[in-house]
């Protein structure tokens, strides 16, 4: 990758894929500076030879200072508020710092003529799936705030990019898993609500058991069916998107998966046979808003950005994450 010699502002880059990309920018010879306030963020994952600025970047003021103090060729923006279930309690919450912060932290950037953005966004911007898997045409219909802030801010870079020439490549993570496969960095959301890390939790003893919530679905086991993408596909999707715009190239929106999808039952046995462990489960009911697949269409990905995800496997997936759990027992 051609990422040498170049200085980028990643913000929310203590977070969890946020770090997992400072590192391999930091590896491709990229100077950086991370922006995040650490509300969700950890101190201890900004790796060596990334420098952290502890803010917001609903702080103009700081924002201002940053862009002239560094000339920065990029900005890629991970900080927002994830989860779904709270959006939906606490909208003005999500709307504030996924929308309105990130208007402030454009502004800042045409303000100092950086003109090149990557943005976090999300499957959720989609809504409950008219078919599978679901290419980058799919109608767009999110169905909570969280997905509604996403799509929102779809829809300002599209502007930003015709008015003012803002390039901008929104990267649609489908479910992001795994943890750096050198053991540096992993999954540690408070509260944690993915999938797999649950899973691990119940493995390692720090959860009584793991919970499943719905087995009557439309599917081959009767459990919910999605796309699970290692973080570092993810990664590496990102510095793809980063050349592409520091070559000139157009704006963009991208899926980011890996086109097969695993039901909730099928990741549970995986991580039994990657553990070795029992793994207790409790069935429940149904949650409101599952769809029964959520699968990915990347192919657009990989014709335009050259992407090819190099760690798809469910049992790499899961055993990355499995050494991050063991070495890093949180609880």
């Amino acid at each position: 990758m051609k990422l040498q010699g170049l200085k980028v502002m990643v913000v929310g880059g203590a977070g969890y894929i946020g770090s997992h990309m400072v590192k391999l920018l930091c590896k491709e010879g990229t100077s950086v500076v991370v922006l995040d306030d650490l509300s969700s963020g950890y101190r201890d994952a900004v790796v060596a030879g990334a420098e952290l600025v502890v803010g917001s970047a609903a702080d103009a003021k700081l924002l201002d200072e940053l862009f002239r103090r560094y000339r920065f060729d990029a900005v890629m923006h991970f900080a927002s508020f994830i989860q779904v279930g709270e959006s939906v309690v606490e909208p003005a919450k999500y709307y504030a710092n996924n929308v309105a912060t990130t208007l402030t932290l454009l502004d800042a950037m045409r303000a100092a003529g950086v003109l090149r953005f990557i943005f976090s966004s999300t499957a959720a911007v989609y809504g409950d799936p008219e078919y599978v898997p679901i290419n980058e045409v799919h109608p767009k219909n999110p169905i909570n705030p969280y997905g509604r802030s996403k799509w929102m801010v779809e829809q300002v870079l599209e502007d930003y990019d015709r008015a003012y020439g803002l390039k901008s490549v929104c990267l649609r993570y489908f479910n992001a898993a795994g943890a750096d496969p050198e053991g540096e960095l992993g999954e540690r959301h408070v509260p944690e609500t993915h999938l797999i890390p649950l899973v691990l939790q119940a493995a390692s003893g720090r959860r009584d058991a793991i919970c499943v919530f719905g087995t009557d679905y439309d599917t081959p086991d009767g459990t919910c069916i999605r796309d699970y993408i290692h973080v570092a596909d993810l990664c590496d999707a990102h510095a793809l998107a980063l050349q592409r715009l520091l070559g000139g190239g157009e704006s963009g929106h991208f899926n980011l998966g890996n086109g097969q999808g695993f039901s909730v039952k099928e990741v549970i046995d995986t991580a039994r046979r990657v553990t070795g462990r029992a793994i207790p489960v409790r069935y429940e009911a149904r949650r409101a808003g599952d769809p029964p697949r959520l699968v990915a269409d990347a192919g657009l990905a990989r014709a335009q950005l050259g992407w090819q995800p190099k760690r798809a496997d469910l049992e790499t997936i899961v055993a990355d994450a499995w050494a991050w759990e063991r070495k890093h027992p949180w609880g």
